[in-house]
């Protein structure tokens, strides 16, 4: 087990961190800017993300406030330039939550805009509140959307539905990005966070091993499998608690 890295999660901070022997809460914490993704905020997410390769557990990310995140912070992205948009600020820190060994749970509420929304397609699972307004408005701004959306947001809703999002800058609501698969599950605000630890239990529940395993080849690509999923299953059938398990099921289907 590694050093866990130090990270600052006072109530004040941009990211605020809430430990559990199996999960990980980290809540968008600016709620004076909407949460908007700042330096400092992407500084924290590669700690925490340095803290879950350590010691992986699942991550659920939410935001205060009533808003998940309205975007990167406009002030910053204004003064960035040529360089800096090579060095993939925020790009690179939302491939590293999306790269995580255990699942990463979204907890969607009010808007999930420009990099708010690139860091929500990050996630494995995505649940929200009717509240949510979610889409990319950054060629609006003279920009385009280079933090997940042209590349992941088509993974998830198609290439037809995506091209039409990104292009047209629109943000839609809770009940059509259901329909498009882009969530999962609606909840009421106060009904929110509690759904995505009891997914988060689900996910508890099954062997550690495989559910890292079963991220990995789901991640892998297509060219890959199913060599892929034949060696993660090669390691899998050796372990004791496959064994265990196995086991168990079998014992409880002889006492019905």
């Amino acid at each position: 087990m590694g050093e866990v890295p130090p990270l600052s999660d006072a109530a004040g901070g941009p990211l605020r961190v809430e430990r559990f022997d199996d999960r990980v809460v980290a809540t968008l914490n600016r709620p004076e800017k909407r949460n908007a993704i700042d330096q400092a905020t992407i500084d924290a997410l590669h700690l925490l993300c340095a803290e879950l390769e350590a010691i992986p557990r699942i991550l659920i990310l939410t935001g205060a406030g009533g808003v998940f995140a309205s975007g990167a912070d406009i002030g910053e992205l204004r003064e960035r330039r040529a360089d800096d948009a090579r060095r993939g600020i925020n790009a690179n820190a939302f491939v590293r939550v999306h790269e995580l060994p255990m699942p990463v749970i979204a907890a969607l509420d009010g808007y999930a805009l420009g990099g708010g929304a690139e860091l929500a397609y990050a996630a494995d699972i995505r649940i929200a509140t009717p509240r949510l307004r979610i889409g990319n408005p950054e060629t609006g701004l003279g920009i385009i959307a280079a933090a997940g959306a042209s590349w992941r947001l088509k993974e998830i809703v198609g290439e037809a539905r995506a091209i039409e999002l990104l292009l047209t800058g629109r943000a839609i609501g809770a009940d059509e990005a259901r329909d498009l698969g882009l969530v999962t599950e609606l909840h009421p605000v106060d009904e929110l966070l509690p759904a995505a630890h009891a997914i988060a239990d689900r996910i508890a529940a099954n062997d550690r091993a495989a559910t890292i395993a079963t991220k990995r080849v789901f991640r892998a690509p297509r060219a890959d499998h199913p060599a892929v999923d034949l060696e993660e299953q090669a390691e899998l059938f050796e372990s004791p608690e496959k064994f265990r398990r196995m086991t168990e099921f079998l014992e409880r289907r002889q006492k019905r």
